[in-house]
């Protein structure tokens, strides 16, 4: 749905807000990985999509906040159900394992296109990767296996 390329100094949460400008649909969930536990993440999800589910693995640091009894962020919630059924349990229940499908798309972009970029100014590397990501994603729409248990 959006693509964007940094450099290894980059916070990924930072780019949170560039991705979501480039989406005009209002987002149902948005799954990421725990550098993304921060509150800028939460807000910015919420002024784009109110309605949206974040599902970002809280720290292993991380406490409720002082409103969590009255009124619970979604991260207080998160928080509340890894102590109730640990971090795995969180896993299963909140759709945090979707997640994998992000991780072979990056997967599937190595293995295909390379790990590394060909272009060397910043301008070619980003026509260069989103050509790749559009390619992709091409080859995504042509179709998927069905795939059925033989036992």
């Amino acid at each position: 749905m959006a693509s964007t390329l940094t450099s290894k100094e980059v916070d990924d949460a930072a780019e949170l807000g560039p991705l979501l400008d480039q989406i005009d649909e209002p987002l149902a969930a948005v799954i990421a990985d725990g550098a993304y536990d921060q509150d800028r993440v939460y807000d910015g999800v919420a002024e784009h999509s109110p309605e949206a589910v974040v599902v970002v693995p809280p720290r292993s640091t991380a406490v409720l906040s002082p409103s969590a009894k009255t009124d619970p962020t979604q991260r207080d919630c998160h928080i509340q159900v890894i102590a109730e059924r640990g971090r795995m349990g969180w896993q299963r229940t909140s759709g945090y394992n979707a997640r994998a499908g992000a991780e072979r798309a990056m997967s599937r972009y190595k293995r295909i296109i390379g790990d590394t970029l060909r272009s060397h100014s910043r301008p070619a590397q980003e026509v260069e990767t989103t050509i790749a990501v559009t390619v992709l994603n091409r080859m995504l729409d042509l179709g998927r296996p069905e795939s059925v248990r033989a036992a």
